[in-house]
């Protein structure tokens, strides 16, 4: 009995999983809100009412897509504002390697999921108000998660909650800005966006020292 459910289960998993990366496929040419039902379900190749045993609308569906796209993003983001670089004795030049690292995690991550970051980035400020509500909670998220890191570090000592918030809200409109920005950038710009990404976050990097100055 349980084996048969387990079946089931991993069964009902994988359809559910065939509809999200179908409608990722056709989000590559139109936006959310003129996708339809049927459009995603001739694509995973079942009946209508089949998609209802997993999602509530396209809407519903669009939200499974933000938390898919954007769940794979937590890693980079620490990356970002972790290890060396950000501690009162931290030379330039560590703090320069960071940054490095940080834009080729980025570049590597949009040539290996430029589906997920197109969405992303076409979605945010799309016509669905449910998928936009969550991907502005996820936002919200990453910046709690990125200003609980910075608080860790020495160079916070004397920075307000609101202030260590705008900061790892600056962190994370900038990773975010870097992968849309390489996404659309031909293979010969792509060390152009890289220049100009890293210089970014060496501005915000020299913002950060002196705030308090």
């Amino acid at each position: 009995m349980s084996h048969s459910l387990g079946v089931r289960q991993a069964q009902k998993q994988k359809t559910r999983q065939a509809f999200l990366d179908a409608a990722l496929g056709l989000l590559e040419e139109q936006s959310l809100s003129s996708l339809g039902l049927r459009e995603v379900t001739r694509a995973v190749g079942v009946a209508p009412t089949a998609f209802y045993r997993h999602f509530h609308s396209t809407a519903d569906l669009g939200v499974a897509l933000v938390e898919e796209a954007l769940g794979s993003l937590h890693p980079m983001i620490s990356v970002t504002v972790s290890g060396p670089g950000h501690g009162p004795g931290d030379s330039d030049s560590d703090s320069d390697e960071r940054i490095d690292r940080a834009v080729a995690l980025i570049a590597r991550h949009v040539r290996e999921h430029p589906a997920h970051i197109r969405f992303i980035a076409r979605e945010r400020n799309g016509g669905v108000q449910t998928v936009r509500a969550a991907i502005a909670e996820q936002m919200d998220r990453f910046a709690d998660e990125v200003k609980a890191e910075l608080a860790k570090q020495g160079e916070s000592a004397g920075w307000s909650d609101d202030d260590l918030l705008m900061l790892a809200g600056l962190y994370v409109d900038q990773m975010l800005m870097t992968a849309s920005t390489f996404l659309e950038a031909a293979p010969e710009e792509e060390e152009q966006v890289a220049r100009v990404a890293r210089r970014r976050m060496r501005l915000i990097s020299i913002g950060r020292r002196h705030w308090l100055g």
